[in-house]
């Protein structure tokens, strides 16, 4: 059985610009579709009009749909194709010329008014930022920035290129919408364990009363990929996994494990917590980051080629697919205590993981031998594939001799609740209630820029690394150079 979350009240349309590219087929639509299989087919609480430049029929963009949902296992061809003829419609943008958003704007109207919605409107940008300009102008030309119900813009990340872009787009949207209607989205923000976070550390007050630097070590935030690029060349190779992976998924998942206690649970509490993590930050210098690239390699018992050999890569590309980075951060709790961030394409399994390393206790009193030697204690955060929680720490063998062994405490969620709900179905909900507690605000997403700023306008020497390894040597000595070796994923 899928666990899905409750469904916000009422009914809206929701817009999708982007709607024939990847991200729409694989996780938009089986989302949407999860939170709307089960309502009357005259009165859905979600229906899809989607756009794009290709000028494809609703029947045409109907059976799209339904091929992608029995692609990505959300339904049968049946079903789909039951909820598609009511849930599922779509409008060509074409050269995306005035005439063109005013023709949408008409045909928003039309559907509107065919399925007896209230005029409460998403508007969902799964685009590229050099497309979001026009985009952006053209709603508002048209007048689709305002409803006579609410309308929420949704923004997939990378948000901008680096600061000054970021900053450009802030000042784009903020002609056009308040910040109140936008929803700046990165998706692991909607991953159950990621929201656990907050309750790990602050209902119990075991974790909370030794997460600082008392008692902590150092910290290590994980995003490994077996993949490659697979589809996204001409995307990735532009952006490299720091603008990709680190600037975005990496450094949330840092502001959650690392902010202090919010006032309350409010979406401004908690992000001007997650702000002052960011603000705190100490310039990066060039010694703090390593950049790798992947070579041909075994990945899986699969060989594979090289990032240069891949399909649309430039070959002399210097775009990396593997960055590790040591960060301090300035203020009270975590002066002085390395954070440690590494993610890569083509590692050897995917994983996502969270590690807490805990301070070696000062003891002395054991016999001088290996088998007596203390481990420090860890705390494992699975955020992915096997979510939950493991905390190793020291036992004695049985026995006369003083012999230590780690032995391990775990909570997995799939055991305590069965499969968990999608990412995307959970920020969707979200935005129909009008809680951006999840999302990015302006000055988050630019205060996350400034961190790599540096790194991106100098970027460094690149490293090769194999295919199917943890990345380039140097990653090894960065850890080395902070006290710290990387906890094997």
């Amino acid at each position: 059985m899928t666990v899905r979350p409750r469904a916000a009240d009422g009914r809206r349309l929701l817009v999708a610009f982007g709607a024939t590219g990847d991200l729409m087929q694989r996780k938009l639509l089986p989302a949407v579709y999860a939170l709307a299989r089960d309502d009357p087919p005259d009165r859905p609480r979600w229906a899809i009009l989607g756009t794009a430049r290709r000028p494809l029929d609703d029947g045409t963009f109907r059976r799209q749909g339904i091929a992608a949902l029995v692609a990505a296992g959300a339904a049968t061809e049946a079903a789909a194709a039951r909820w598609a003829a009511s849930g599922l419609r779509y409008q060509p943008l074409g050269r995306e010329s005035a005439a063109d958003y005013r023709a949408l704007a008409a045909r928003i109207a039309e559907v509107e008014a065919e399925l007896d919605l209230p005029g409460d409107r998403i508007l969902y940008l799964a685009l590229p930022y050099d497309a979001l300009p026009g985009v952006l102008e053209g709603l508002r030309s048209a007048g689709l920035t305002r409803s006579r119900g609410y309308t929420r813009v949704v923004i997939e990340k990378p948000f901008g290129r680096d600061l000054a872009s970021a900053r450009l787009l802030n000042r784009r949207l903020h002609r056009s919408f308040a910040e109140r209607q936008i929803y700046r989205i990165d998706h692991y923000l909607g991953k159950e364990t990621v929201q656990n976070l907050l309750v790990f550390r602050f209902a119990n007050m075991l974790f909370e009363s030794v997460w600082s630097r008392d008692r902590v070590d150092h910290v290590e935030i994980t995003v490994a990929e077996e993949l490659g690029v697979e589809e996204r060349a001409g995307y990735f190779d532009r952006a490299g996994v720091v603008r990709d992976m680190v600037q975005s998924h990496l450094t949330q998942l840092l502001c959650l494990a690392a902010m202090e206690v919010p006032s309350s649970m409010g979406a401004d509490e908690v992000r001007n917590e997650k702000v002052k993590v960011l603000r705190s930050i100490a310039p990066l210098r060039p010694e703090d980051v390593v950049r790798g690239q992947y070579r041909a390699g075994t990945v899986g018992g699969r060989r594979v080629r090289g990032y240069r050999e891949e399909d649309g890569i430039a070959r002399g590309s210097r775009t990396e697919t593997f960055a590790a980075i040591r960060l301090q951060l300035k203020n009270w709790r975590w002066q002085g205590i390395p954070f440690l961030l590494r993610t890569g394409k083509r590692l050897p399994h995917k994983s996502t993981q969270i590690v807490v390393c805990f301070r070696t206790p000062p003891v002395w009193f054991f016999p001088r031998s290996s088998a007596a030697v203390v481990a420090a204690n860890r705390l494992t955060i699975t955020l992915q594939p096997d979510e939950g929680f493991e905390l190793a720490f020291e036992v004695k063998q049985p026995g006369h001799d003083i012999r230590l062994q780690t032995e391990r405490l775990h909570f997995r969620y799939g055991e305590a609740f069965g499969p968990l709900p999608d990412a995307y179905q959970t920020l969707l909900v979200d935005v129909a209630r009008g809680d951006p507690t999840l999302f990015v605000r302006a000055d988050e997403v630019e205060a996350a820029w400034r961190v790599y700023d540096p790194i991106l306008r100098r970027p460094g020497r690149l490293h090769p690394y194999p295919a199917g390894s943890w990345g380039p040597p140097a990653a090894e000595r960065l850890a080395r150079r902070a006290g710290a070796d990387w906890s094997a994923p």
